[in-house]
């Protein structure tokens, strides 16, 4: 008798599980991938027919494709402080222009990130690519929640080969971009050689991460530089993208997605990982946008702000499956509190909300987000979107215009100054209620000149690359 009540009470937990997988999982891994300025059309599974993204299109398959997944800024910078802390950009003094090499200014270490939020339920975690949330040693990722960090410190365009200079020092040229590890220099970015180097060193550091840390729960962060300008390729891979560069990169990141995930396999840790690809705005120049209106920076149309994303866990997301819920980076914060049995910070306005449903491709699944704001600049309400351009107002019906052509306010002003008001709202609360960013006295860059530091293609012993641009 006990015998069969053990193989009873075995036989219903195999059942609970093969009903919801990843039911039994307590503290899964977690994998964030977030491109630099990639558009909506730029991979396959938004579309696009000329760049080649087989890993994203296989872990598209596999996988879960969101189709309304927004960021929540439009630019490095406070994109990136909106995604690690789930709050508004505007609410924790992380908006406007985005920080420069040797700025006094950057995210406060009061503030609790995605790292911290998992290290109190044992996480391992590790950032390894773009940081761009301050480069003064108490913003920098080891101060921000990681155990491990590899990468530079601020957008790659920020090195002496940009001639518009650094602002901070009324265009004076700027410093050398250095690469980071832990919070030391070990490198620097000396020309397109090098920059055509980062997409795959990062790709290794991050794999090595995960391999050193397979047997505890683990955050792994790859902020890829790529495809941010300017942009450089191997001559290998520029030919084999019929010697385009923009193609070049896009298809790179492809591959550095193949490689993690094959990782993840190889390790049997797939079953056990939530894998999220997204990117941190719009497309910059040379990027496709795909059937949106707008780009990187600028007026909050959809193409600004709605980002190709996919989610991906075997077992535990249903294969081929897709969705048009809302979701927003603010949310990732509250939804792997969820996820991992951590406590969401409740003694300050978190902005983002639980979407975990939704990101797992559950049957069903409805966004919590019956309005949703592009910044404090525009508003949606199901299909209807207001947007404010300059002095004027303008309304789309996305369900019939996905590319925001036809500005239908005029037809509808009832419906413009109910939104209107409810932005006005939105902004009057971020107003009353914000944290600062936080200042270091005598801020300066972290490295001045190269000194004894390598080039980073000496640092990784291929002193014979070579790179082409177009």
């Amino acid at each position: 008798m006990k015998n069969l009540l053990t193989k009873l009470v075995l036989a219903s937990v195999a059942l609970a599980i093969l009903a919801n997988p990843g039911s039994a999982i307590e503290k899964p891994n977690v994998v964030l991938i977030f491109i630099d300025d990639m558009g909506y059309g730029d991979i396959g599974p938004f579309g696009n027919k000329v760049n080649r993204t087989p890993n994203l299109d296989r872990m598209a398959r596999e996988g879960n494709v969101l189709r309304q997944f927004y960021v929540a800024n439009t630019a490095c910078t406070p994109s990136r402080s909106a995604l690690m802390t789930g709050t508004y950009a505007h609410r924790i003094g992380m908006d406007g222009r985005v920080v420069f090499p040797g700025e006094k200014r950057g995210l406060n270490p009061k503030e609790i990130t995605l790292a911290e939020l998992l290290k109190t339920r044992g996480y391992a975690t590790g950032c390894f690519g773009k940081w761009h949330l301050g480069d003064q040693r108490p913003f920098l990722p080891l101060a921000q929640g990681f155990d491990e960090y590899f990468g530079i410190p601020y957008s790659n365009d920020m090195w002496p080969g940009n001639k518009r200079g650094n602002p901070l020092t009324n265009r004076g040229p700027y410093t050398p971009l250095p690469v980071l590890r832990q919070n030391d220099p070990v490198a620097y970015v000396s020309d397109g050689a090098d920059q055509s180097l980062l997409c795959e060193v990062v790709t290794d550091e991050a794999i090595e991460f995960i391999r050193a840390r397979q047997k505890q729960p683990f955050f792994l962060y790859v902020p890829h530089a790529y495809v941010h300008l300017p942009r450089f390729a191997r001559p290998k891979i520029f030919e084999k993208a019929a010697r385009d560069v923009n193609r070049s990169n896009v298809e790179e990141v492809d591959t550095s997605v193949g490689r993690l995930l094959g990782t993840l396999r190889e390790l049997d840790l797939a079953e056990n990982t939530l894998v999220i690809f997204t990117s941190d705005n719009g497309g910059a120049a040379g990027m496709s946008m795909g059937p949106l209106r707008g780009g990187k920076g600028g007026p909050k149309y959809e193409g600004h702000m709605r980002e190709p994303t996919i989610c991906w866990w075997p077992r535990t997301i249903p294969a081929g499956v897709a969705t048009d819920e809302i979701a927003v980076t603010t949310d990732i914060l509250p939804t792997l509190a969820r996820l991992t049995g951590a406590s969401v910070p409740n003694d300050r306005t978190i902005d983002g909300k639980d979407v975990l449903d939704v990101l797992l491709g559950k049957p069903g699944a409805k966004s919590p987000h019956e309005l949703h704001y592009y910044e404090v600049d525009g508003i949606r309400r199901g299909p209807w979107k207001l947007v404010r351009v300059r002095r004027r107002v303008e309304l789309y019906n996305l369900d019939d215009d996905i590319g925001e052509k036809n500005n239908i306010a005029a037809k509808h002003p009832e419906l413009v100054a109910e939104l209107s008001k409810l932005l006005a709202q939105h902004a009057e609360r971020i107003a009353a209620d914000t944290r600062p960013a936080a200042f270091v006295e005598n801020a300066k860059p972290i490295i001045s000149e190269p000194g004894d530091l390598p080039r980073l293609r000496d640092f990784l012993g291929m002193p014979n690359v070579r790179a082409a641009a177009k």
